[in-house]
């Protein structure tokens, strides 16, 4: 079940790789375990420093009731801002693909009771390594990181 949750946000990433934009990809997984929305990092693509692959999967699972019980599944650890939206919203659960290349937030989401689950996929890996490769000042851009290499 988890793999499979990881398998949509792969295909996002790569979906985002492949329309020249940075290859994250997410998925907001219901309680009953249905994907409730999906999407990937489309800050290039969309010219919006906002729409992270997080954000993304959560605009599109629209409107909900209550987030108790959902999992957000994303591919790489999520940034602060998106470990933001998992905590103002209450999801329950975040699975990540990979903290390797990345460490964003997920320390302090467990610190604040979310359940992290890290599976170390070395897919996941190997796709944020060749991209960090090959687009190293996008990279920086997109976590902030205005230092010069």
């Amino acid at each position: 079940m988890l793999r499979d949750w990881l398998g949509v946000a792969v295909a996002e990433a790569r979906a985002g790789l492949a329309e020249g934009g940075v290859p994250i990809g997410a998925a907001l997984i219901g309680a009953d375990g249905e994907v409730l929305g999906r999407g990937h990092n489309r800050r290039v693509q969309d010219g919006d420093p906002s729409l992270h692959a997080e954000t993304s999967a959560f605009r599109a699972a629209g409107r909900q009731r209550s987030y108790r019980g959902t999992t957000m599944v994303t591919t790489l650890s999520p940034c602060w801002y998106c470990s933001g939206l998992v905590r103002q919203f209450g999801i329950s659960r975040v699975l990540i693909g990979e903290a390797t290349t990345f460490s964003g937030g997920h320390d302090w989401l467990a610190d604040h009771g979310v359940e992290v689950i890290i599976l170390d996929d070395r897919a996941c890996v190997s796709l944020m390594e060749r991209f960090i490769a090959e687009h190293p000042a996008l990279w920086r851009e997109d976590i902030g990181d205005d230092e010069q290499p």
